[in-house]
């Protein structure tokens, strides 16, 4: 319950930050909220389940078509989010197939395998895709008559979907399966000798967080409102899993505080001009090799050394 009152509270927070911005400072904290429920989805493979994936971005593409295709042809997004999670979910299940064979890097390049493959359908399958030209004109829903076509609106329907997606996270993680994941992640061996059915729960975790990247899609493309094969490529995959592993892997606000690394501080070193990208390379690097838990995990060891310190001193 503690948990769920601090997402409401920062839910209320962030919904009072975009007054008085530009539209472009509006748009990122609609990246971020849309980046954050694609991190959320991999967190819950990686961080949790311990299911190393390349291939969120593939999901996060399969819902961008599914709403864009779905939309453009006048069907309301409702229906496509429901598509695109029924359908991420069923391709999930099916890629965790070889997590139950594999392990570690070998798993790496079997979702990377996949995420290749995505990516070629969605350049060459032009009869559905359009290929390399896109598809343009994406509409913002209406949403019992509220029109989310100005930026803050669909910046405060994003929130909303996002704290949707939240609280789902947060039960899951709660409940047994979360534990479950948990378990499986730490050791397998030992979860499966105390009755886990580890082959239900490897595939239930990339299920689960494919259909949340998916979710993530059908948020992207009405933000961007046009979508090409190449948003969708392994450089989104890397950037989502750099934003689960700077924010904190297997920690619940990991994915909210690495996409805001991601997305808004290379907007802040933009006073740099041509370095701006150097420097957020050498910040995460410093990050990776010194604090592998993340920004989430520093903050802790911080927290028990000052305890710690207070402690001796009385």
């Amino acid at each position: 319950m503690k948990g769920a009152a601090l997402l409401l509270l920062a839910a209320a927070a962030l919904a009072a930050v975009p007054f008085g911005l530009k539209p472009y400072g509006i748009y990122l904290l609609s990246l971020w909220a849309v980046m954050t429920i694609a991190a959320i989805g991999l967190n819950l493979t990686l961080g949790y389940a311990g299911q190393i994936s390349l291939a969120q971005a593939s999901f996060v593409g399969i819902g961008a078509y599914t709403a864009a295709l779905l939309t453009t042809n006048g069907w309301p997004l409702a229906v496509a989010f429901v598509l695109a999670a029924v359908l991420s979910f069923a391709i999930g299940w099916a890629l965790g197939y070889p997590a139950l064979r594999v392990a570690h890097h070998y798993l790496a390049f079997v979702t990377l395998s996949f995420g290749t493959l995505v990516f070629l359908v969605l350049r060459n399958e032009e009869w559905l895709t359009k290929g390399v030209y896109g598809i343009s004109g994406i509409p913002r829903p209406v949403i019992l008559g509220w029109s989310t076509k100005a930026p803050i609106d669909f910046y405060l329907f994003c929130l909303v979907v996002l704290g949707i997606v939240s609280l789902g996270a947060w039960w899951l993680v709660h409940s047994p399966w979360g534990r479950a994941f948990t378990a499986l992640r730490e050791n397998p061996v030992r979860a499966l000798s105390l009755g886990v059915d580890t082959r239900r729960y490897t595939l239930m975790a990339f299920a689960i967080g494919s259909a949340v990247g998916g979710i993530a899609g059908v948020l992207y493309a009405p933000l961007v409102q046009f979508i090409e094969p190449t948003a969708f490529a392994l450089g989104l995959s890397f950037n989502l899993l750099l934003m689960v592993i700077v924010g904190g892997a297997g920690r619940f606000y990991g994915p909210y505080l690495g996409a805001a690394v991601s997305v808004v501080l290379p907007e802040w070193l933009r006073f740099s001009e041509a370095l701006y990208l150097m420097l957020y390379a050498l910040f995460v690097m410093l990050l990776v090799a010194f604090c592998p838990s993340g920004l989430l995990g520093l903050a802790e060891r911080l927290r028990l050394s000052w305890r710690r310190s207070s402690k001796s001193a009385t």
